[in-house]
């Protein structure tokens, strides 16, 4: 499994604003190694945000996203105690979910 991702999040008016970092080595497969060999590519390929289980945000990303990527976004409609979940996979099928209350 991968690396825990940092997210916090906060509620201010009826607005959640939400960061996620996560741990990933985004490799692009464009890279070579000291021998001169290419580095496989490996890098997230969808990022899924969820309010209480209801999906709020989707991004599909590729090889051009930098090592441990950072997402910020707002949601309308959260209060305090609401949960917010972030899951990510990518391109090698490893999966990451975590979840965080507002």
């Amino acid at each position: 499994m991968a690396d825990p991702m940092k997210i916090r999040a906060t509620v201010k008016d009826g607005v959640a604003d939400v960061r996620v970092l996560m741990a990933h080595e985004m490799e692009s497969g464009q890279r070579r190694d000291a021998a001169g060999k290419l580095v496989p590519a490996w890098h997230i390929t969808e990022v899924v945000a969820a309010l209480n289980g209801k999906p709020v945000l989707k991004a599909l990303w590729g090889p051009a996203i930098s090592k441990d990527p950072f997402l910020g976004f707002r949601i309308r409609g959260a209060q305090a105690g609401d949960t917010v979940t972030i899951s990510w996979v990518d391109n090698r099928g490893d999966k990451r979910s975590q979840e965080v209350k507002v």
